[in-house]
């Protein structure tokens, strides 16, 4: 236990995959680790790594909340059911603050109608906009001159159509809830305190609200069996493809291929997705069926991978140059901020094939500058925690409401 003040009671929100819900995780083992009692809502499938981790576990809510199930719901129409299913916990646990993850929007509703003040975590790069800004996971550059700071202005007027409608619609959902109205755009968000959970140096300059803060990659993984790397002493590339993208293993194959003849040495891993066809396996190669990343990628040179925030912030903390080589959505974003920090090269999708996948590697390993920015960015997780800012943080808004265990209703608004 490392926290002088009280102890608080805090409850976590973050229904989904990995990318959103081991964050959490790992904030709630550094809230644990202060000497907090803390609850995770999330999805059932992880609740032994939560309970392994000193939390006390609460099934999420899972309703089907698009158009491939048997009843499907409207997004908001789950959001609703949701939010009336998290409020008993919400009177059970009688947290001092909440923390709900960007696209968790039940916990940071309930909290709301409980009078609970709210923090929000964003486990990734910022996805709001600023000025001249490119619009997100599209995969461009911060642009260099004032034309192409006009031309995403212009981009961003259907963009900006479309927030207006998400707020339109969320207030049709605040109103069946019995809350007010909120004139904001990303209006899920806290007004009170939000934490980014990525590298500062992957980050657009901008002035941030002062409730916004960059803490740093929130980093975890479940608990895995170290693997036998490839012999010799070439340099050591991982392949590292998404748990959720390319169901056809095209990255593994274009990089096993590839690399094959490559003056390096790889290890692969399909990630528990069995392939539809085999995957060649050369002799400088292993394969493998799971990975765990943070024993072994200090271990490795370059990692190539489809660019999942966590994977890429892990990459960098171990000091790795990345090859990122996006398949959908913020994956672009994420390839485009690695490209502009100088810490990896980017492949579109599109070249994504044995013969530039090997020259980009290639390129990687080759360019002293972007080894010694990947090593930069490690240095800084090496100093910076991030669970531990990210804590401090939290205690502070709890402090600063002044909150007991004969709880008011906080002035937090929308």
């Amino acid at each position: 236990m490392v926290h002088s003040g009280r102890q608080l009671r805090i409850a976590l929100g973050a229904f989904g995959d990995p990318g959103h819900t081991f964050p959490m995780i790992a904030l709630g083992r550094a809230l644990v680790e202060r000497g907090h009692q803390v609850t995770l809502q999330t999805w059932t499938r992880w609740q032994a790594h939560v309970e392994s981790e000193g939390m006390s576990f609460a099934p999420a809510p899972e309703y089907q909340a698009f158009p491939t199930g048997p009843e499907p719901l409207d997004f908001y129409e789950a959001v609703i059911y949701a939010t009336r299913d998290t409020l008993p916990l919400m009177r059970e646990v009688a947290p001092d603050v909440v923390v709900s993850d960007i696209l968790t929007l039940a916990p940071a509703l309930a909290a709301e109608l409980e009078g609970i003040p709210l923090a929000t975590l964003v486990p990734h790069v910022n996805p709001q906009s600023a000025p001249g800004f490119p619009v997100y996971s599209m995969g461009a550059r911060l642009p260099r001159t004032g034309l192409g700071r006009a031309m995403w202005a212009c981009a961003h007027r259907p963009v900006r159509w479309g927030l207006e409608q998400g707020r339109r619609d969320l207030n049709r959902t605040r109103e069946k809830l019995g809350l007010a109205a909120t004139d904001r755009l990303h209006g899920g968000n806290s007004t009170e305190l939000v934490l980014v959970a990525t590298f500062p140096q992957l980050e657009y300059p901008r002035k941030w609200p002062a409730h916004t803060h960059i803490v740093g990659p929130l980093m975890w993984e479940p608990a895995a069996e170290a693997v036998q790397l490839p012999p010799g002493d070439a340099p050591l590339v991982l392949v590292a493809p998404s748990t959720a993208q390319d169901p056809e293993h095209s990255l593994l194959h274009a990089a096993l291929r590839g690399l094959s003849r490559a003056p390096v040495r790889v290890l692969a891993t399909w990630n528990r997705r069995l392939p539809s066809s085999p995957l060649p396996v050369p002799e400088n190669a292993r394969l493998v069926e799971w990975v765990s990343y943070s024993q072994t990628m200090p271990q490795c040179d370059v990692v190539v991978t489809h660019a999942g925030h966590g994977t890429l912030v892990r990459a960098l903390a171990s000091g790795c140059a990345v090859v990122a080589c996006p398949a959908a959505g913020d994956m672009n974003e994420n390839a485009a901020r690695v490209d502009w920090a100088g810490a990896g090269v980017r492949l579109p999708r599109r070249f994504i094939s044995p013969r530039p996948l090997r020259a980009a590697v290639e390129r990687t390993l080759s360019d002293a500058a972007v080894g010694a920015r990947a090593a930069d960015l490690a240095d800084w997780a090496r100093t910076h925690d991030a669970g531990a800012v990210a804590a401090m943080l939290i205690e502070r808004l709890a402090n600063r409401t002044g909150r007991d265990t004969d709880r008011v209703a906080s002035a937090t608004t929308y």
